[in-house]
Parts: C-alpha cells; structure tokens; sequence
C-alpha cells in the first residue's frame, strides 16, 4: 500500500466518520423503521465523490482504486450496512458494468450522471426462479432491427424503483448457454420498463429493493454493452468485483457490531464489576477481533490483486464468504453480550444483527462460494 493511498484513506475516513454523524448517525433508525430510502443522502455522498469511486476524473468521477473502496464501504457499513449496502450496488455493479465494459460514448453519456449520484444506478441479473442458476433466465431480448425487445421480471433488485439508469442482463440465445446472454442499460421513462413490488426486508431495511418489469420494452441497440452474448460472461466479472464489495461491508457490520459490544461491555455492571473483566465475556470479544481482522485481509488481499489486474475469483469467493460468516457471527455474540438489551431497538446491535444476514445471500450465497473456491482449486 502506497503513501499517497494511506494519505487517500486517512482523509476518507476523517470525512465519513463527520459526515456520518451528521448525515447517518441521527436518521438511521427512522430509515429502518419506515423502509425509506434516503436518496438525498445519496446526492450528498455523491458531492462528496463517493457514488464514483472507481470513475476516472475524466467522467466526473473520483478516479480512485480498490484499496480507497473497500475502505469507503467498511466505514458507511460501521455506521448503516443499508447504506452501505446500496452504496456498493451503485459503485461496483451499475456504474462498474459501464465502465467496464461501455463503449467511449456510452461512458461519456452515463457515467457522469453516475458518478455524481445526479442519477442513481441498479443492475438487472437475478430473476424469481433463476437465482444462483443465472444461466437459466426468462427475460428474453429479441433483435428487431435496430431495437431490441424486452420481455420478463428481474427481483431482488436494489435501487429498482429509485434507480434511473438500470444494467439488465437478459437472454438473446438458447437457455442455458453461457454466450446466450447480452447486457443492455435502460433508462427510466423506456416505455415498457417499470418498478414492481417493493419487498418487505428482515434488514437492510433502508436499501431500496424491488422487482423490474420488462413488457415489449424497446431498447436502442446502441444501449447494449459489449458484443451479442457476452452479458453473463461480463456478469461473472463484474460479480468478482462485486464480492470484494460485500466483504467490506461485511467487515464494516462486523467492526460496528464489535464496538458496540465493547463499548457495552465496559459500560454495564454486574456483580460490582464490568461484565468485560468476565472471562465469558472478554474471550468473545478477543474472538470477534480475530475474526474480523481475519476478514479484513482477505478482503485487502482480493482488493490488491484487482486493483493489479490479476484473476480474483478465488480470492474474492473467500473474502465474501468467510467474511459474511463472519459478519453474522459477531452480530450474534454482539447481541448475546448485551443479554436482554441486545433484543431491543434501543441498541444498535440488534440491527446489525439483522443487516449482517444478506451478505452471506447477495450476490452469491455461502454454498455458491464454497462452489467456487472448491472450483478454482480443484482446476
């Protein structure tokens, strides 16, 4: 890691840890409470350049790399995992996808309304029957001329109400074909695009999530990226990328969670005593920073060797999983530390704990994981 990079996250920090006491800290049980997504805040984190971190300065973007990402996202996870979590969507899926794999037109006419937050990003691959089995999909694009028509129902989609400029991947050949796929971007307004039900979370509760309805949409064949049938291939890329973001936030839930119990811990009195001096007690926190240092380098490890250019799948698959486990593992003995209070509203770590549980789910489950690294070691 280099000085200008430890200088780079030393400011991010400073700023986020400020801007979130003000911005996050007083709003984020409302939030949870209500459903809300807070897209103002997400105009505000975008003047402050963190909607297009990985966004070269030429597109209006921030122009930083992995190591200053991975950071941005553990320090507004601390703070909300929601906001984190839509935070990472917005910067590693839709605007990466574009930036990635857009032509020099389609970069000059949508990332900078991405990198800004003028216009909020979601991205289109899972369906209500092809989850982890992607290669499967129903949304079907059909060339006509030069158009493409667009037909069937994407979920679990963040931001797909709210969002303005959407990356869908839909099938364009023979199901269950890996070069059958194409990815295109849709703008909000497309006749035929619109939002659908709104799910109803366990957590991340602020983080907007919805279906996206495609009926007879007609999309210009100068919004699809990259050639005919390269969308999934494209896909497992961006997901790559996209693991390394869920094992910050993950590490960010986990590192909120720790330090509420820590706090706690050294605060609430039994027997004349901080519970922290019990040894029950003090052993559960030792654990919980192993973990979460443990996690914290294999998600720095995948960052580097994507910020180098070099194949991640690996690396990135351990980092999301064990991270996530990890998540939910001292979000759980977070609540446990707090006893009776751990069950309320009244402390943070009840949310936490309720947050941690979609990152062993988005973007890959555990078991999709272990399929994975099983995968790249036994090739």
């Amino acid at each position: 890691m280099t000085d200008q990079v430890n200088e780079n996250i030393q400011m991010i920090t400073e700023t986020i840890r400020d801007f979130g006491s003000k911005e996050i800290i007083p709003h984020y049980r409302t939030w949870d409470d209500t459903q809300e997504f807070p897209i103002q805040l997400f105009k505000k984190l975008g003047e402050l350049g963190l909607m297009g971190v990985l966004v070269p300065q030429d597109y209006n973007g921030s122009g930083l790399g992995y190591l200053e990402y991975i950071n941005i996202i553990e320090e507004i996870a601390k703070l909300d995992g929601s906001i984190g979590l839509s935070l990472a969507a917005h910067n590693s899926l839709c605007t990466n996808h574009i930036l990635m794999f857009g032509n020099e037109y389609q970069k000059q006419k949508w990332l900078p309304s991405l990198a800004t937050a003028t216009k909020i990003g979601a991205w289109g691959l899972t369906e209500p029957n092809t989850g982890s089995d992607a290669g499967n999909m129903k949304t079907t694009a059909i060339k006509d001329g030069s158009n493409w028509i667009l037909n069937g129902t994407k979920n679990f989609i963040t931001h797909g109400s709210s969002g303005e400029i959407a990356v869908v991947i839909a099938r364009s050949g023979e199901p269950g074909d890996s070069h059958g796929m194409t990815a295109f971007v849709l703008e909000k307004g497309m006749d035929g695009f619109r939002a659908g039900r709104k799910e109803d979370k366990l957590g991340m509760r602020a983080s907007e999530t919805t279906e996206l309805i495609f009926e007879d949409c007609r999309v210009p064949d100068s919004n699809r990226l990259g050639e005919v049938g390269e969308g999934f291939i494209q896909a497992l890329k961006i997901l790559d990328g996209g693991r390394v973001s869920i094992a910050a936030l993950s590490v960010g839930i986990a590192q909120g969670a720790f330090e509420a119990a820590t706090k706690y811990a050294q605060e609430r009195h039994q027997f004349n005593k901080p519970i922290a001096t019990f040894q029950g007690v003090s052993f559960k926190l030792a654990d919980m920073a192993t973990k979460i240092e443990a996690a914290r380098l294999l998600t720095l490890n995948a960052a580097e060797l994507k910020m180098k250019g070099v194949k991640m799948t690996k690396e990135s698959a351990m980092a999301k999983y064990y991270a996530s486990e990890v998540a939910v593992e001292v979000a759980n003995d977070a609540v446990q530390i707090h006893g009776g209070y751990g069950y309320t509203k009244d402390f943070p770590v009840e949310k936490y704990y309720r947050d941690a549980k979609l990152c062993t789910i988005g973007e890959g489950t555990s078991e999709i994981q272990k399929l994975v690294i099983a995968k790249s070691i036994l090739n």
